[in-house]
This record gives structure tokens, C-alpha cells and sequence, in this order.
């Protein structure tokens, strides 16, 4: 009669084992593979230095809609995570598991971010622009550009760093550090200036540093990017003649005010190695930093006999153009009534 109940009670021992092998299995597997995020889209969580685990939590139930945070929870204790969180730029993908996520996040395995600069005329600019696309504060990044050794050690100086930056978009990880990245726009420079831009460079005279200075001024000049190529031989011509540029933008720069609507005697006197009325040549360094039209405006000047430009009178932001100081001296002096006549100062 024993048998039989021992029989019975191993059955009903394996039974309950099954079953409680199946609701582990059951909770294990929901805890790895059922999808667990439900963004409305693609969700891209960004991880600063400082931000714990609590805090990744909270974004995912926030953010990334999770389903139950507790699973993701016990998933990542059980793999050591929560004191080993990365920085970084993360997909979060509607119906994404907590495996794949964790996966994710442990190994940093980021997306990369598309970061654009264009029409930026100082490094504080710059480094705002920069700032809002990645992980490096503003501060940061300031401090850096304007670090006379490490600018040396790109080659550069902090008045000339601004022509390294090839305005463009580039693909990097959102938390690349401030010299990485600085390293890598060192990169895109020389790949930007191949040998037939060298080339083209070496003709007029200039260094690809002195062309994207000289691009500056040209792109400051003009709301008209047609106007960059007679632009650019108008100062080729007054730098193969040994003339001053007396580029008023110089000014501007030289003032730090790019606002100024007219410039008066006062600003022709500023004691600056900007001030292209009382020093002849280039700048020590670029204005702003120069479109890569502006560039390809230098490197493709338009040849001719123009020494003088003066701003049309209807305030376009086109220009005239003359070989001759009295011709020039007529539309400056039709120009200086029109602002006088709009009370500008």
C-alpha cells in the first residue's frame, strides 16, 4: 500500500516543480524578451556624467513609455548595471525588450548624432552651437578653443583656430569629448583641403589658413553669395598691390560689435592688428568662420581691375564695383546721403 501514496506523492512533487518551473520561466522570459518600451517613435535617451540608475528609470517610464519598470529593474541588478551606467546618446525603439536595451546601454553601444555648425562668427558662437548638440558643456568647449597650447597642438593659434572648422554635418557620438572632437575636426580640415585646393592657394600666394581669413571678410561683406568670387579679386588685387584691404567687417570685428550699421572715423582709429585701414595685409586670423562657399570663392576669384567696392545706395547689400577712387568716392558719397537720409548713425 505504500507504493502507490509514494508514487502519488513524487508525482505530485514533480508536478509542482513543472509548475514552478514554468512560472519561472514564464516570469524569466517576460522579465528578457517580451517588449517592454513603447515610444511613439524612436526615443533617444541622452546619460550625462552624474545621472544614476534611478534617474535612467525614471526617464524610461517618462519618456520611453516602459510597461513595467520592475522587470527591466531586477534584469539589470542580475547583470550588475545599475553602478555601471555609461554616458550616453541611446535608441530606445518602440517594442524594444529589456535585454536588447541592456545590452545596449552596458556595452555603449550608442547612435551617433548629426552635428552642423553654419553661419558662426566667434568660438563663443561656436561653442554654444556645439554645446546644444552634445554632451560637452558650452564652457567647456570655450576653454578649449581658446587654450593657446592646445591650439598649438593642432597646429594652430587661438586667432587661427576658427579656420579649422569646415562649416558642414558631421556624424559623432553624442558624448565624444571636447579635444576628441577638436581632434576631429582637425581631421575634416585636412581632408577638406586637398591638394588641388593647396594648389590653388599656393597661386595666389596664400596659406589655407590666410584663404579662410580672407573668405571671412568676403562672406561679412555681402548678403549676396554671387558677389564672393568679385569680392575675393577685389582683395587679391589690393594684397598682390600692397594696399590696405580697409575691409570695414575688420572693423566690426575689431569693435565687437557686428551691428554697427556705419562705420565713422572713430572706428578707422581703433588700435587693433584687425584694423585693416591702418594695417596692410591679412588679419592674424579669421572674422568668423567662413562658409565653404566663401572659400571656394577665394580659391575661384574672379579676375579683374577692381580695387574700390562701395554699398548700393538702396541698401540691397549688393554692391559697386570700380578700378576707379573717383568713381568710387561719387557712390560712397550717394551711399553716406542715403544713410543720412534713412537716419542711420
Amino acid at each position: 500500500m505504500r507504493k502507490p501514496k509514494l508514487v502519488k506523492a513524487l508525482i505530485a512533487g514533480l508536478t509542482a516543480l513543472f509548475v514552478t518551473l514554468l512560472v519561472v520561466g514564464g516570469m524569466g522570459a517576460r522579465m528578457l524578451l517580451a517588449p517592454n518600451f513603447m515610444p511613439e517613435g524612436t526615443y533617444h535617451i541622452r546619460i550625462y556624467p552624474g545621472n544614476d540608475f534611478q534617474w535612467l528609470c525614471r526617464q524610461l517610464e517618462d519618456s520611453a513609455h516602459c510597461r513595467d519598470i520592475g522587470t527591466f529593474v531586477r534584469l539589470a541588478k542580475l547583470l550588475n548595471y545599475p553602478d555601471h551606467v555609461r554616458t550616453g546618446c541611446y535608441a530606445v525603439e518602440p517594442g524594444m525588450n529589456n535585454r536588447d536595451l541592456l545590452n545596449r546601454l552596458r556595452r555603449g553601444h550608442q547612435e551617433s548624432v548629426r552635428i552642423t555648425f553654419h553661419n558662426v562668427r566667434t568660438v563663443e558662437d561656436l561653442a554654444e552651437r556645439l554645446a546644444a548638440q552634445l554632451m560637452p558643456d558650452s564652457g567647456e568647449l570655450a576653454a578649449l578653443l581658446e587654450d593657446e597650447a592646445f591650439c598649438h597642438s593642432l597646429g594652430f593659434t587661438p586667432q587661427t583656430l576658427p579656420a579649422m572648422f569646415i562649416p558642414n554635418t558631421y556624424e559623432v557620438y553624442w558624448n565624444i569629448s571636447a579635444p576628441n572632437l577638436m581632434r576631429r575636426m582637425k581631421r575634416e580640415y585636412l581632408a577638406f583641403w586637398t591638394e588641388a585646393r593647396r594648389g590653388k592657394a599656393g597661386e595666389i600666394g596664400l596659406s589655407p589658413v590666410e584663404v579662410a581669413t580672407l573668405a571671412s571678410i568676403v562672406e561679412e561683406e555681402s548678403a549676396v553669395a554671387e558677389e564672393y568670387p568679385v569680392i575675393a579679386g577685389l582683395y587679391i588685387n589690393r594684397l598682390h598691390r600692397g594696399m590696405p584691404l580697409q575691409a570695414d567687417p575688420t572693423l566690426k570685428y575689431a569693435a565687437g560689435d557686428f551691428t554697427l550699421r556705419r562705420i565713422l572715423y572713430r572706428h578707422r582709429d581703433l588700435d587693433s592688428p584687425y584694423n585693416t585701414y591702418l594695417h596692410t595685409g591679412l588679419p592674424p586670423g579669421p572674422i568668423r568662420i567662413p562658409s565653404i562657399t566663401a572659400t571656394e570663392a577665394v580659391l575661384n576669384y574672379a579676375k579683374h581691375h577692381y580695387l574700390y567696392m562701395c554699398a548700393r545706395g538702396d541698401l540691397s547689400g549688393r554692391h559697386h564695383f570700380t578700378a576707379s577712387l573717383a568713381e568710387h568716392n561719387r557712390h560712397a558719397a550717394r551711399y553716406q546721403s542715403e544713410l543720412n537720409r534713412r537716419g542711420i548713425r
